[in-house]
Parts: structure tokens; C-alpha cells; sequence
């Protein structure tokens, strides 16, 4: 029988491979052995899955075990794979044909990247540039400054010369051997903006391993939790590239704590920004460089040294899962988990001669029990959750997919949960490197873990709509358990989402250790194999709407949950106005709220905000440029904007869309007091039947009387 060593991290147990790059018809191996680089080339054929057999020029096939994808074509080289999957295409033939060769080479051959190897056994490099405009294609926009760091002590700034920054860039690049480049939004600035100037300066920007230069694909999505982001990957030979702006957002799509991710707010949050920090605006660099050059080093350099430090945090669980899924490590950063599961099945029935079964017919599912029974300001909240309850389920219950003949998805997850619970152990027991190392790859095994009722319920081979229901519904049953024991013993329940259940405690359980004991006595109604478990306690909570909450711990901290209380498209006085009214309503100071809303009211009216205050931060995209909906966008950013560009906008007087850095006092204060009114209107559930006489809406009168003021000139 396999073990479920060999279905989780490949049959070949080759350490030290840091990269792989596939030619027409070979394939390089990069390993460090002892820290040195070491290259081996051997053959290597692609490969495709398909229903039938087809008539493909120069195939070599081979009929597998089982149904649907049976059939697996060979292909001595690049270009007549490419003709069969040119040939497939075109006749609408089901196929499963891979989008890179290295992850061909990898399901096939059962290896996998950096094994044996922790986070920083790689030659990590960090970079980032000034530059003298936005836009690379305009002669005058030069780059003025290069900063490069790397894991392994060395830092550089780079200056002069337009012409010489770009051979240092590439000189140090190639002397240092990064395994891997990191950068805050590498993808679409720093890359992108470097191999422009270097055509333009006639210079090849050679950083690959091999001497070839930066490669740009097609626009991809990155799958961030249930949305995705674009980006243009970029391809440097031997070398992977992490765009750690993508990599933070997929780190807090679970936590929702960040309310920005620019690289200076996400040091302030993590609080990795160094005591001194610059901060520059972007428009005000390029000045800052002429009359304080010193001052913009310093600043470059934090840059890289924080993009060093984030990686630091955000990287490692998608380093070590690249240990265990047959991909390359920058692709595994920007793709779902349920790609990576799928990946590993794949690699495994290939290796046992086994056919790939095609998706089952996407059904509808039942949900998570979800339910908010008790809203606004309530003390003393105690969380319970059910540990890991989905992959409980399947392990109790023996759910998998009916499709899965070698049995291989319970032993794989049961397998990940004791090696989690195993290197948890060891992350408590051990310190330094050694603790880091076991943290990140329990991390990496707790997202394998947690997505494997995703992958039943998903678009992937081995799905199973059927097996998915039986678990959420079996899901419902338990938390609805939970619920009852809950309320029959006295506690208040609040909120409900899917594994936990926030409530208040009956009278008597006072110190965590006695909600603790007063859980494992709820728990114990549950079935054998399920464990509910203390997962917080709170001072107060604001109660709202489902999944939407203010939370603050026994230290003061709070945590601010939902699109309702914080949204990155929110005006800068609306997040100042809820963050600040949390604050009253969780010390019972409803009043203050009252005259907080009164003030901000009064300067709206006073025309006393700036523009900072209630301009807005959009991205340009596509649908900006094009989009019926965008047109008073469009109109305001001009034809020269640049899709991917961000700009400060706010609503005129005039109910056109102004840029915030073209503001001359002429804000529409009639929208600025209705959007204040809807920040209140969030909050309503905390206030009850005292909100509307607390926040009344902006009324027709009260509209008049405003336009009247404003006329006469008293706003300006």
C-alpha cells in the first residue's frame, strides 16, 4: 500500500531543489547542496491527459486504469506538444494539459521544490525602485534609485545614472544568485518598469540564471480566498518571483485585519516599520530626491528591509506547501489550495496507472449555520469553535469522493491533521529558526487541512457535490447541538457562524479557566471524534449583522469584522467615524457617538474637512476606461491614465468626479452628509429604537438650507 508520505510530498525525495526550468526537450534541475548551486540536465518529455485516444503527431500512449481521463499522450519535444494542444483545442476535446512545463515535470517525475530546506535556507533578495514618473514610456520618467537587500546580510542602494543603475541592478543580481525575488508589487511596478527602461536604454536586463532576460505572460487572476485579483506574471529563468502586496491579501483574507496594504501601512500593522521610518508621498519623491537625496535612500532602503520582514510573515506557509505540491513556488503563491490538493491526486494516480476522473455536475449545496440572535452592545463574550469541524466530519463520518478508487483522501487528511498536531508540538517545544520552521509548516498544513471540504465542493477531478452535502448538513446538525446546550445552560448566544458560536456566559463562569470547563461540559454532548474547544473571550462585543462585529479583548485590543464596519472603498472620515464611535458604544458613552456625528456634520457643512479626509483611493482598471457605469471615473483620470494606476478622487459639487490633487474647495457636501448618515446607519443595531431620533436623515429641508448657505458663500 502507498503511504501517505509518498501522496503528500511526491515518490522522489531529491533535496535542495530550488528551481526547475524546462527546454524543448530537457529539463534543468537547480539544487543547492551545502549552500552551493549545483545544475543537472536530463530528458524530459510533456505530457497530456485526454478521454480518447487522438491522432497527434509523434504521441506515444499509454491507456491507464480506470475511466475518463484514460488515455496519456508523451511528446519528445516543445513543438509537438504544442501542435497537440493546438490540434485538441481547435476539435473541443476534453484534455487535462498543464499551463507550465515545471509543473509537468513535477507531477511527473514526483518530485517537489526545497526539500529538506527551511524558509531561509533560500537565497531570498528583495527589491525596489524610485522612479521620476508613473509612466516607464515616457523618455523623462527615469529611474533614479535601486535598493536590493538579501537573506544573507548584504544591502545596497543604487544611484547615478539612468544607464548605470540598470547594469549595477543586473551585475549584483547575477553575483548574489537569488533563489528568489521579492518585491511590494514586483508584478506590475518594479518588473514591468525595469525591462521598459532597459529597452529603452538599449540594456538586457539578464536576470536569469542562464543569462536570459525578464519575460512578462498573459494577465492572470490570483485567487484571494473567494475573489481574485489580476496581475501579469513574470518569468525569470531559475529564479521564482513573489509579489508580496498579493501575498499579504491572501494572508488576511481569513483575519480581515488590515485596513490597507500598502507596504508602509502593512509595516505600521505588523509593527516591522522602523522607529525613524520615512514616509514620502509618491508625488512628492521625485522633489524630495533634488533637495534631500539622503532622505529618499533612507527611504528606499526601509522599503526593502520591510518587504524582507513581511515576507518574512505572509511567505513562509506558501514555501512549505510548495514541499508537498507539484508546482513551482511563485504559480503555488497566486493559486487556490483547491488547485494544490488537485495537483497532488493528479501526481498520485499517474504514478499507480490510474485515470484522472472528470468533475461532477456542479450542484447547489447547503450552507454553514449562520445566524445573529442577539445584537448590540453585550459584556463578557466567550467563543467557542469546533476544531476544524468540516475535516472532522469527513474523518468520523468516512466521507470522501465517490470517484476516489485508490483511496487515498481520508489517509491524506487524516495524515495532515496528526503531522499539524505534530508540528505544533514542536513550534511550542523549539526556538529561533527552528521554531520558525515548524510554525510554517503547520501553517501550510492547517490550509491543506481546511480546504479539503473546499476541494469536494469545488470545480476540481476527484469533487463529489453529494459527499459536500452530507458534510455541511451534518455541519448544521452539530453547531444547532451546541446552540441548545448552550442556551439550556443559561448563556446568552449572539452570533453563530458555521464552527463557532460567540456568547455570555450564565452567571458564575467569570475567569477564563471557568469558561474553559464550562466548554469541554458543553462539548461533551457532541459525537466522538468532534472537539469543541475555548477560542477567545472578549470585554464587549457590538453585535450587528451576520459577520459583522466589533470585538474587544480584556488588553483594550479591538477587532473589527465585516464589509459593514470596514471597507477599503470607504472615505477616510466614515473609518474615523465608526472606529471612534466602537470606541464610545463599547464604554456604554452613546451620547458621545451623538455629538461625534453632530461634529463631523458641522464641519461638512463648515466645508472644514479636507480633502484627504473625505477623497476616496481607486484603482484604474479595464471597465474604468470602458465601462458605462465608470464614465464619470473615466472623464476625471483623462485618456492618459494607466490601468492598474490608483488615484484620490471625490464627488464635485456639480456631481462630477474630481481628482483629490486638483481639489479647489467644491466637494458635493450634500453626498459627504448622506455618507455620513449611512456610516451611522451601519451602526443602527447597537443604538435600537434610539438611533433615529439620535442620527435623523438628511432631510429635503435641510438639503435647501445647505445649497442655501453654500450659495451665499458661507462654506467657502
Amino acid at each position: 500500500m502507498t503511504s501517505t508520505d509518498e501522496i503528500l510530498f511526491g515518490y522522489d525525495h531529491t533535496q535542495g531543489i530550488v528551481a526547475v526550468e524546462v527546454g524543448p526537450e530537457t529539463a534543468t534541475i537547480y539544487r543547492r547542496v551545502d549552500g552551493a548551486m549545483t545544475t543537472q540536465d536530463e530528458p524530459f518529455k510533456r505530457w497530456i491527459l485526454a478521454t480518447e485516444r487522438h491522432d497527434l503527431a509523434d504521441s506515444e500512449w499509454t491507456e491507464l486504469d480506470g475511466e475518463d481521463y484514460r488515455f496519456l499522450a508523451e511528446f519528445p519535444n516543445e513543438k509537438t506538444y504544442n501542435s497537440a494542444r493546438y490540434v485538441l483545442r481547435d476539435a473541443h476535446a476534453a484534455h487535462i494539459a498543464y499551463p507550465t512545463a515545471a509543473k509537468q515535470y513535477l507531477a511527473r517525475t514526483g518530485r517537489t521544490l526545497f526539500k529538506g530546506m527551511a524558509f531561509d535556507d533560500v537565497v531570498r533578495m528583495q527589491l525596489d525602485i524610485e522612479t521620476l514618473g508613473l509612466y516607464p514610456d515616457r523618455s523623462e520618467n527615469e529611474i533614479f534609485m535601486v535598493a536590493i537587500k538579501d537573506n544573507r546580510g548584504f544591502e545596497t542602494i543604487i544611484t547615478g545614472d539612468e544607464s548605470k543603475i540598470l547594469k549595477e541592478t543586473v551585475a549584483i543580481l547575477r553575483e548574489r544568485d537569488p533563489d528568489v525575488i521579492e518585491g511590494h508589487n514586483i508584478y506590475d511596478f518594479d518588473l514591468t518598469y525595469l525591462v521598459a527602461r532597459a529597452k529603452y536604454r538599449g540594456i538586457r536586463l539578464a536576470f536569469g540564471r542562464d543569462g536570459s532576460e525578464v519575460t512578462f505572460g498573459a494577465k492572470q487572476q490570483c485567487a484571494i480566498g473567494y475573489y481574485s485579483r489580476p496581475f501579469t506574471p513574470a518569468h525569470i529563468h531559475g529564479r521564482h518571483v513573489i509579489d508580496t502586496l498579493l501575498s499579504v491579501q491572501r494572508w488576511d483574507i481569513s483575519r480581515a485585519s488590515l485596513s490597507s496594504y500598502s507596504l508602509k501601512s502593512v509595516a505600521r500593522a505588523f509593527g516591522i516599520a522602523e522607529d525613524d521610518r520615512e514616509i514620502i508621498p509618491h508625488d512628492q519623491i521625485a522633489r524630495e530626491w533634488k533637495t534631500n537625496p539622503d532622505r529618499v535612500r533612507k527611504y528606499c532602503l526601509q522599503d526593502v528591509r520591510e518587504t524582507d520582514l513581511l515576507a518574512g510573515i505572509v511567505c513562509p506557509y506558501e514555501f512549505y506547501l510548495a514541499q508537498m505540491v507539484p508546482d513551482t513556488y511563485g504559480h503555488g503563491a497566486t493559486s487556490g489550495t483547491g488547485e494544490k490538493i488537485n495537483s497532488i491526486f493528479i501526481r498520485h494516480y499517474l504514478k499507480r496507472g490510474c485515470a484522472i476522473p472528470e468533475q461532477s455536475e456542479q450542484k447547489s449545496l447547503p450552507g454553514g449555520y449562520t445566524e445573529v440572535r442577539n445584537t448590540g452592545v453585550i459584556e463578557h463574550i466567550v467563543k467557542c469553535d469546533v476544531e476544524s469541524l468540516y475535516p472532522s466530519i469527513m474523518l468520523t463520518k468516512k466521507i470522501k469522493p465517490k470517484s476516489d478508487t485508490l483511496d487515498m483522501f481520508l489517509p491524506a487528511l487524516a495524515d495532515l491533521v496528526q503531522r499539524r498536531l505534530s508540528a505544533k508540538r514542536k513550534a511550542k517545544e523549539t526556538h529561533s529558526r527552528e521554531h520558525d520552521y515548524w510554525d510554517g509548516l503547520q501553517s501550510a498544513f492547517k490550509i491543506l487541512i481546511n480546504s479539503f471540504y473546499g476541494y469536494l465542493a469545488g470545480p476540481f477531478n476527484f469533487n463529489d457535490y453529494e459527499a459536500a452535502a452530507r458534510v455541511t448538513t451534518t455541519g448544521q446538525k452539530l453547531v444547532k447541538l451546541i446552540v441548545e446546550e448552550l442556551e439550556k445552560t443559561g448563556s446568552l448566544v449572539v452570533e453563530v457562524d458555521t464552527d463557532g458560536v460567540y456568547f455570555r456566559p450564565p452567571d458564575g463562569i467569570d475567569s477564563e479557566q471557568d469558561e474553559v470547563n464550562y466548554i469541554e461540559r458543553i462539548g461533551s454532548a457532541l459525537p466522538e471524534g468532534i472537539r469543541l474547544a475555548h477560542d477567545g473571550r472578549y470585554k464587549a462585543m457590538i453585535s450587528l449583522k451576520i459577520k459583522n462585529y466589533v470585538v474587544e479583548s480584556y488588553d483594550g485590543k479591538k477587532t473589527f469584522r465585516g464589509s459593514a464596519l470596514r471597507s477599503r472603498s470607504d472615505e477616510p472620515f466614515g473609518r474615523d467615524f465608526i472606529t471612534n464611535a466602537a470606541e464610545y458604544l463599547l464604554h456604554g458613552e452613546k451620547d458621545k457617538v451623538h455629538a461625534l456625528y453632530q461634529s463631523i456634520a458641522q464641519k461638512i457643512n463648515d466645508g472644514q474637512l479636507g480633502v484627504d479626509e473625505f477623497a476616496r483611493r481607486e484603482r484604474i482598471t479595464e471597465k474604468t476606461l470602458h465601462s458605462a457605469g465608470k464614465k464619470r471615473l473615466a472623464q476625471a483620470v483623462g485618456k492618459d491614465a494607466k490601468v492598474g494606476e490608483y488615484v484620490s478622487i471625490y464627488q464635485k459639487n456639480d456631481g462630477a468626479i474630481g481628482l483629490a490633487k486638483n481639489y479647489s474647495h467644491d466637494e458635493d457636501r450634500h453626498h459627504l452628509l448622506d455618507k455620513l448618515y449611512k456610516f451611522a446607519n451601519r451602526l443602527r443595531e447597537a443604538f435600537g429604537d434610539d438611533f433615529d431620533s439620535m442620527f435623523p436623515k438628511p432631510s429635503a429641508k435641510t438639503r435647501s438650507e445647505t445649497a442655501g448657505q453654500q450659495s451665499l458663500g458661507l462654506f467657502d
